[in-house]
């Protein structure tokens, strides 16, 4: 495998940077194709805490979600927000609309994603996954030996509904805190003390 770096790509000349007043990061969100599905993975598999549940959310006599959320007038959705570990927020929308798309991007295709999790111990973890039904992992974990992020293990899965993820796990030290004052954030614990539990039912 052959990881190259790119050169970023440098603010407009004379413009500010970076939107005024921005300090986080608030959520990260997915549209999911059945919500009581997903909550259960993400709280049960992941550990992820429940927050809550709203919705539904429509206006069935407007046109409110056209022009707040770029979908059919006639769309409703069903929402949940977790939270994952001590700085990431989750939302999931569950939606219903005339003219829904039903397939999951690749990585590769525009608006392809996933979400990462960092762990411990790649290997362990991509075995605990492994014992959950429907959960595919993409081979085995391996380990980057070369460019920024030498030492980086890590591994893809996929959730019972094909949702792409991955394990992570990045030591401290690797190339490119050679370069730059930046540091990714890393945790520095496990987001519960329960720890995993095999999943075989």
């Amino acid at each position: 495998m052959n990881i190259s770096p790119r050169r970023s790509a440098a603010a407009p000349s004379g413009r500010p940077r970076g939107i005024p007043g921005a300090n986080a990061v608030h959520h990260v969100a997915y549209t999911v194709p059945d919500l009581d599905q997903a909550v259960r993975f993400f709280t049960e598999a992941l550990g992820a805490e429940l927050l809550y549940v709203q919705g539904p959310v429509e206006d069935p006599t407007g046109d409110w979600m056209t022009r707040k959320l770029g979908v059919a007038a006639d769309a409703r959705a069903h929402v949940a927000m977790l939270r994952l570990g001590a700085v990431t927020n989750l939302e999931l929308f569950e939606y219903a609309a005339p003219d829904q798309r039903r397939q999951i991007p690749r990585n590769s295709d525009w608006g392809g994603h996933h979400l990462a999790i960092h762990v411990e111990d790649v290997d362990l973890a991509a075995a605990y996954l492994r014992s959950w039904p429907g959960v595919h992992v993409l081979g085995e974990p391996e380990t980057i030996t070369d460019g920024p992020i030498a030492g980086d293990r890590w591994v893809y899965f996929l959730t019972p509904w094909g949702m792409q993820m991955e394990l992570i796990n990045l030591p401290v030290g690797i190339p490119y805190e050679q370069q730059v004052r930046a540091r990714l954030y890393r945790p520095d614990q496990p987001w519960n003390n329960e720890g995993p539990v095999a999943h075989n039912g």
